[in-house]
């Protein structure tokens, strides 16, 4: 087996520690089960050895002459790594350190993106998510919590991007687990935006050859700015989008069971998001960390979630929120946050504007509307969600994923279902042909 095929494999892999590692902090009510596999060191070895392997791969799988596109993700990476050095010098205990490190991880995971640029590479992923994770769901539906079922199942969220070219047989189990994301805990509103929002962009492929291209270079660029235009409506006291229920007087409620299994009912117009922006920018404030931020070492002051006072006379510090933009401020500053929207710009940009394809185009799509849901949601630490949100940022940048047409996309994907590591040689020959056009012109 040569290097590139190893790691190719030990990435193919490694969905499956990942997956796990995504869903151990959500047990099912009273089921304790699934938190004796929650092993903190263990757990930073496994993922700082899936680090090592993306790193590695990268080196194979840098596409020649698409460096000049990839730079907007190694300036991001380049300013985490200041950030993340930086919190070494900042952190004064144990728990700095602990935060530092987990904190990290989530910044780091631009890395991946680079192993997506290889569609050989992430077409084997999903084979081995579906052939050897996906089973374990039938174990892990019984041990983990139902607002987690959705953290477990990322990918099938993304291929539902292509359900339209999808065997009857994968469409069937395809659109049964995306449904039952969706409806099995309507209180977790994430997932049923997450796995929603692929099933409404899928629709754009029926109506291909009725949407240009300047219409979705619209669309996409009002997503982009739409969550700048409402941040700054709220902060000027003019509107919050938050405050649903200030402006929808209808009651809209769902029951679910909380973790300890109780009964409960939750309010679906709650604003859970406003108090979390006025504690980040009050510590931002507090700490004058606005430009560069406080580093993944320390998080924001937090009177709803203050922990009490530790050992280093810190009062109600919260490392991490559940909204993604405000991690990213709060450990990266302002630079982090402009860094991080050229990203998402960049790989938006290519994928519509200078794509073959409408599922490079549909993709586009979902990146700019993950850009706008940073704002909303998306936690951004080192979980399957996350790393299957750079993975997909970096099929974006793929030049072999925008040169294909809709046909040689067909093929790809029934590729991913045939349980097979990558391509027939047939289709592995047309697309080393394509290139080679391509690089003639």
């Amino acid at each position: 087996m040569t290097k590139r095929q190893l790691l190719l494999s030990a990435i193919s892999f490694s969905m499956l520690p990942i997956t796990v590692f995504s869903v151990i902090d959500h047990p099912a009510p009273r089921t304790n089960l699934i938190a004796y596999f929650n092993i903190t060191t263990f757990w930073w070895i496994v993922i700082v050895l899936i680090f090592v392997a993306f790193l590695l791969n990268s080196y194979y799988y840098l596409e020649k002459g698409n460096s000049q596109n990839m730079r907007v993700i190694q300036w991001y990476l380049i300013w985490n790594l200041f950030c993340i050095v930086r919190g070494g010098f900042i952190s004064e205990n144990y728990w700095d350190w602990k935060g530092l490190i987990g904190n990290s991880f989530g910044l780091l995971v631009p890395l991946v993106a680079y192993s997506a640029l290889n569609i050989k590479l992430l077409q084997s992923i999903l084979t081995n998510y579906l052939k050897y994770v996906l089973p374990l769901f039938l174990v892990f539906f019984i041990i983990i919590n139902t607002d987690s079922y959705g953290f477990y199942l990322v990918p099938i969220g993304f291929l539902m991007i292509f359900f339209p070219v999808l065997s009857v047989r994968w469409k069937w189990i395809i659109a049964i687990f995306t449904v039952l994301v969706m409806s099995i805990d309507l209180g977790a509103r994430s997932n049923v935006i997450k796995f929603g929002v692929p099933s409404i962009l899928m629709l754009l492929y029926y109506v291909r050859f009725n949407v240009s291209t300047k219409l979705l270079e619209i669309i996409r660029i009002t997503l982009i700015i739409i969550p700048i235009i409402l941040f700054s409506l709220a902060v000027s006291g003019l509107f919050n989008v938050f405050e649903i229920d200030k402006y929808v007087k209808k009651d809209y409620n769902t029951v679910e069971r909380d973790a300890n299994g109780n009964i409960v009912e939750d309010d679906l117009k709650a604003d859970t998001r406003t108090f979390l922006y006025v504690e980040v920018l009050y510590s931002a404030n507090v700490f004058n960390s606005w430009v560069i931020g406080r580093s993944p070492a320390r998080g924001n002051l937090s009177e709803t979630f203050g922990y009490g006072e530790d050992k280093s006379g810190r009062v109600g510090e919260r490392l991490g929120n559940e909204v993604a933009i405000l991690n990213v401020f709060t450990w990266t500053g302002i630079v982090g946050v402009v860094l991080y929207l050229f990203v998402f710009y960049r790989a938006s940009y290519l994928a519509i504007n200078q794509s073959n394809n409408i599922f490079s185009k549909i993709i586009g799509l979902f990146i700019a509307f993950r850009w706008a849901y940073a704002w909303v949601e998306d936690i951004n630490y080192f979980t399957l969600t996350t790393v299957f949100l750079w993975l997909t940022i970096g099929f974006c940048f793929s030049r072999s994923f925008r040169s294909m047409s809709d046909k040689d996309v067909q093929h790809w994907v029934r590729g991913i279902f045939r349980f097979q590591n990558g391509l027939t040689k047939r289709e592995l020959q047309k697309l080393k042909m394509k290139r080679i056009a391509e690089n003639n012109q």
